[in-house]
């Protein structure tokens, strides 16, 4: 079975800030998405917004949808730390050391980097590991301070003193948010007072995506909700000014050919850690046992995933260029489900394995993410 190779062609999410404070004129930044030159932008994350999903379901999104809009690759593992981290860093996974919704740390453990607590479930970890070491590249809000450009972040009041907000988005001037409304009205007032740059996320159609199912009836009209949002902000773009929606992953829902670790003793022997997510996997092996353990979760998998060791997984571009401090936190074995199977841990992970929908594989339908643009001359 061949496994994908990356095309380092396709415009990528990582690109996207750097982009921005290349239209902005700031020093160093190349506007290689095509934004123009423009004196302030704000660029909306919306969490789980798929490129197909958007395709499939335009009629939910009538405004989304007539914008001048093309597809992104977010890049391995299309989950939500590695592509905050994109944006906040402007660099691919491989590079900014976010490698997945969990990942082992050299003599720490297994961090989950979204509640930066030992995984599953264990005691928290921000006096052990410190976000500015674990991501110790600059953001590219603190580089547009530096060079003087004003940079706003909107997102949850409840992420604005994280750890991971910390790692991947810090530099610029956080406003915390409750709802649609007043993210709404943070982002209007930040591009109408300020030139400069604005980041801004929201959260909830990757919540019902993961309940409920992508293209449920209930994410369907959070979607509805999401299209109204961004209406909002047309209307109130001032002059010379840009709205850029992208996402930080698709979503699929998982069908009957997952596959439960913790009841399959064939995956766990000669495992020392596994992390990632139900649809991206990181496994860590026990000294001399990696052939085994390779030998092990291909045979059991088969068709229902592309496994590779780590170096393989490197070579064919996965993570992007990756450094010497980041390799360590890639699996021994790297593996990405396909179809609509994926590796669940009920008894160790009980909440992500009860979950409908799932993501941070390499299908299209997680890979890809719309770049959708508003423009007022």
């Amino acid at each position: 079975m061949d496994a994908p190779v990356i095309d380092p062609r396709t415009p990528t999410l990582s690109e996207v800030t750097p982009s921005a404070l290349g239209a902005l004129g700031v020093d160093g930044f190349v506007d290689t998405l095509g934004f123009g030159r423009r004196s302030r932008i704000c660029v909306l994350l919306i969490d789980g917004l798929g490129w197909e999903l958007l395709e499939t379901h335009a009629a939910d999104a009538p405004v989304l949808a007539e914008l001048r809009r093309k597809p992104l690759r977010v890049g391995y593992p299309s989950t939500t730390v590695a592509g905050l981290a994109a944006i906040g860093t402007g660099v691919s996974s491989g590079e900014h050391g976010m490698v997945g919704y969990s990942f082992e740390v050299p003599e720490v453990g297994v961090l989950n980097a979204l509640r930066w607590c030992r995984h599953p479930g264990g005691e928290d970890l921000r006096d052990v590991v410190s976000p500015e070491d674990l991501q110790p590249r600059p953001t590219t809000f603190a580089l547009a301070a530096e060079a003087g450009v004003a940079a706003t972040v909107v997102s949850s009041v409840q992420f604005a003193d994280t750890a991971l907000t910390r790692a991947v988005l810090s530099g610029g001037d956080y406003v915390g948010v409750h709802a649609l409304g007043d993210l709404a009205a943070a982002v209007s007032t930040a591009l109408r007072e300020r030139n400069g740059f604005c980041y801004a996320y929201h959260g909830d159609l990757d919540f019902m995506g993961h309940v409920y199912g992508p293209g449920s009836p209930q994410w369907r009209l959070q979607l509805r909700q999401v299209d109204r949002l961004v209406e909002s902000l047309v209307e109130n773009l001032p002059q010379d000014a840009a709205l850029a929606v992208v996402a930080d992953h698709g979503m699929v829902a998982l069908d009957d050919t997952v596959v439960d670790a913790d009841a399959e003793p064939a995956l766990l022997e000669g495992v020392r850690a596994l992390a990632g997510e139900v649809r991206a996997r990181h496994v860590y092996a026990v000294d001399g046992a990696v052939d085994d353990v390779f030998a092990a979760w291909s045979e059991t998998l088969g068709e229902r995933a592309w496994v590779l060791r780590r170096q393989d997984a490197v070579e064919r571009g996965w993570f992007g260029p990756v450094a010497e401090y980041v390799l360590p936190r890639i699996g021994d074995i790297v593996v990405a489900a396909r179809g609509r199977s994926g590796v669940l841990r009920r008894r160790r992970e009980p909440l992500e394995s009860g979950l409908v929908g799932q993501h941070g594989s390499l299908t299209r339908e997680e890979q890809l993410v719309p770049l959708a643009v508003a423009e007022r001359d």
